[in-house]
């Protein structure tokens, strides 16, 4: 009879074994992974090229263009960005590897690198102050077409300063904004042409403002 008991018992803790992996997806299994490395992950910065290997290993489990942010600690919680890196045929992903993550009291989990203030950038062997950027907006269809006013372009470096304006829209808009509601992208110095630009600042109000008033 113990026998039995201990055979029955067996059977049904392989049974709920093999339920449990048939309801698995690459994004449960991330999360499970996420939640076992909490320790190293809150603390990246202990052990930080190993941790970001083997995080960015496992999200391309998931699928290999999604991407990933840390937020800084504040006040015992930290922001985890899921990014699909401006790739759009990856934008399902990120929105199924969201809809999944549990609720923990450490993190707080963001789908698509979000809006921030611009900073300054280096790129390219080019140095550009955020504050000296401004842009133009223009219907493009059912998006808005930009042109970046950025000091010093010059049609021969068109293509370094063609991503220094991405990586400045990135931050200004967020990424989804950028991939979905944004048209052409165009840059130019400052000219009298260019007097009507915004300053980069002022470009999410401008471009949320075009949406609501076309």
């Amino acid at each position: 009879m113990k026998l039995h008991r201990i055979v029955v018992i067996t059977l049904m803790s392989v049974l709920g074994l093999f339920s449990n992996r048939s309801n698995a997806t690459p994004e449960t299994d991330f999360w499970s992974w996420f939640q076992k490395n909490q320790p190293a992950l809150f603390d990246f910065e202990r052990d930080q090229e190993r941790t970001f290997d083997r995080l960015a290993a496992e999200m391309h489990k998931v699928d290999p263009n999604l991407t990933f942010e840390f937020g800084p600690k504040d006040g015992g919680r930290r922001e985890f960005v899921i990014s699909a890196d401006g790739i759009r045929d990856a934008f399902p992903k990120v929105e199924a590897l969201f809809a999944a993550a549990p609720s923990l009291p450490k993190w707080t989990f963001i789908k698509f690198r979000p809006r921030r203030d611009p900073f300054d950038l280096q790129y390219g062997g080019v140095s550009v102050k955020a504050s000296s950027i401004s842009v133009m907006l223009e219907r493009d269809g059912q998006k808005v077409g930009l042109t970046v006013v950025i000091p010093g372009y010059t049609l021969a470096s068109r293509k370094t300063y063609a991503g220094i304006a991405i990586l400045l829209l990135d931050q200004a808009l967020g990424e989804y904004d950028v991939e979905t509601r944004v048209g052409s992208i165009d840059v130019r110095a400052p000219s009298a042409a260019t007097a009507s630009a915004v300053p980069l600042s002022r470009l999410p109000t401008a471009f949320d403002s075009f949406f609501v008033t076309r």
